[in-house]
């Protein structure tokens, strides 16, 4: 696929989301929209998962470990076409399929509940565990923020992965420095986040989380590591694409007004 395609993908994701945010007048679009990028290609390049066929055993995963950031899951899947546009208005509804944070149970798509924070790699590395005790052949790929990262199960399950030699796992960081309480660095600092990752054993890749060359060939690299996981630490601004949310810690977890919402998508226009 050209870039200009995936640029196109990620512009109609990042639409999605303010729209469902708006409607929904509640919800995390800082997050969300930090990740629209990463999540172009990952559905349209790199995951084998086939719509018509969401339950496919030998389909890859995706677990979104900050599940906060839903709308860019639920996004992505109204572009791919597993759920219908007309959902956009139903974010957080009462009886809705787009829940806060995914349901598996109640959506296509979704391959594990999520929300409490510092558990989707656990769940993840116990999804690639089963590829490899079935001899399957399918990957799992876990997108967690760089907050998420003070949470200790997380590195209990860095650890278990890397001793599981799980080169099918993948863990993506959206690293944006800002958690809901201000800076991570500030908050509680995670860094040397590249130190950490290699002294767990994991095979770690450092990029531009906005640049979809730089993505796109950190996945490759995944793909052709063997003997141990990988972790691709995404550098990232919060609320990419709308000039008023990025790098603004405010936008974690607000809905935007109508003026804001209406300024918002004229400059995802």
């Amino acid at each position: 696929m050209e870039i200009l395609e995936l640029k196109e993908i990620s512009k109609k994701i990042r639409r999605n989301i303010v729209e469902m945010i708006y409607h929904a007048k509640s919800g995390h679009p800082g997050g969300s929209l930090s990740i629209a990028d990463i999540l172009a290609v990952l559905y349209f390049e790199e995951l084998n998962v086939d719509p018509k066929n969401p339950r496919d055993p030998k389909r890859d995963r995706l677990v979104l470990s900050k599940g906060h950031a839903a709308p860019a899951v639920y996004s992505v899947l109204m572009e791919k076409g597993y759920i219908e546009k007309s959902l956009i208005t139903e974010l957080r509804k009462f009886g809705s399929p787009l829940q806060g944070h995914p349901d598996l149970k109640k959506l296509p798509g979704i391959d594990m509940s999520t929300g409490s924070l510092g558990q989707g790699l656990s769940a993840a590395q116990g999804m690639a565990i089963s590829a490899k005790l079935s001899n399957d052949p399918y990957r799992v790929y876990a997108i967690l923020g760089d907050g998420e990262l003070q949470e200790g199960q997380v590195w209990e399950a860095f650890m278990s992965a890397a001793h599981f030699n799980l080169d099918n796992l993948v863990a993506i960081v959206d690293s944006n420095d800002l958690q809901i309480d201000g800076n991570v660095s500030k908050v509680m600092p995670v860094e040397p986040l590249t130190d950490k990752f290699k002294a767990f054993n994991w095979h770690v890749i450092n990029i531009d989380g906005h640049d979809f060359e730089q993505i796109r060939k950190a996945l490759e690299e995944a793909r052709n590591t063997k003997g141990k996981p990988t972790v691709i630490i995404a550098k990232t601004h919060k609320g990419k694409g709308v000039s008023f949310m990025e790098d603004n810690g405010g936008w974690h977890g607000k809905a935007p007004s109508l003026e804001e919402f209406e300024k918002a998508m004229e400059e995802l226009k």
